[in-house]
């Protein structure tokens, strides 16, 4: 997938649950991994021509672990002139040192989000992008299916009160596969995730069983998909209808 593909399918998220407006100014988390740094670059091409003038910034929460090398991500960033912060925090030693934690996940994601929620407003922001995919929102919605026995998945723009910052997925979209294309034309800096936990989660699992269910039913990724974009979850945004992608 080239440059123009992917940029058409985010325009579409972004359009279609309203996204950007005029002023804002867009925090890109960036874990290093091929989903952030694919949103990246597309967020960055699509300011230059989009309607709604925004600016970007980029923010890596470091979980402590010492095992990560940011600098092409910073090399990177300053090539494209988008301002890049490192927050650098202890939540790895407090996960698996301090409370050894034997599923550290969900703790770790809140105390990730609450960092860089913290220097989004520093900084002045007030949105964050994050890379979820559709991949993503499909195996959000197993995992809280089979493990928390409700239907439900993140929104593509949600509203956090306390902090007064919008969340946006602009990849809403997205194929995880048409991202690893991308990333592999592009030749992105992507980094190894760092957690130990890589590969061995409940999000491992389901997407193994995803991928069975997908081969021996095709279509199924399209269904589920649908199935939660009309499910009526709380909270999920109103779409916006516009001929220029309801026609496809």
């Amino acid at each position: 997938m080239d440059l123009q593909q992917l940029l058409s399918l985010t325009r579409r998220g972004i359009d279609t649950y309203e996204q950007i407006s005029d002023g804002d100014h867009i925090v890109v988390g960036v874990s290093a991994g091929k989903d952030s740094l694919s949103l990246l670059i597309v967020m960055h091409a699509l300011m230059r021509f989009y309607p709604k003038k925004f600016t970007l910034s980029a923010i890596t929460v470091d979980l402590g672990l010492g095992n990560i090398n940011l600098e092409p991500v910073k090399e990177l960033c300053k090539n494209l002139d988008i301002p890049y912060y490192i927050v650098g925090t202890q939540i790895g030693e407090v996960l698996f040192d301090v409370r050894k934690e034997t599923n550290p996940c969900a703790l770790c994601a809140k105390m990730r989000k609450g960092a860089l929620n913290d220097k989004a407003k520093e900084i002045g922001a007030n949105k964050i992008a994050y890379a979820h995919h559709k991949d993503d929102l499909i195996e959000t919605m197993m995992l809280s299916m089979i493990f928390e026995g409700r239907f439900n998945s993140f929104s593509p723009k949600t509203y956090l009160d306390r902090t007064e910052l919008y969340v946006i997925r602009p990849f809403i979209f997205v194929d995880e596969a048409d991202i690893i294309s991308f990333t592999k034309k592009m030749n992105l800096p992507v980094c190894k995730n760092p957690c130990p936990m890589d590969g061995n989660t409940k999000r491992e699992y389901v997407k193994n069983l995803l991928k069975q269910i997908y081969a021996e039913n095709p279509g199924a990724d399209k269904r589920l998909f649908r199935m939660i974009c009309d499910g009526n979850i709380p909270g999920w945004p109103e779409a916006i209808k516009n001929p220029r992608y309801n026609k496809k």
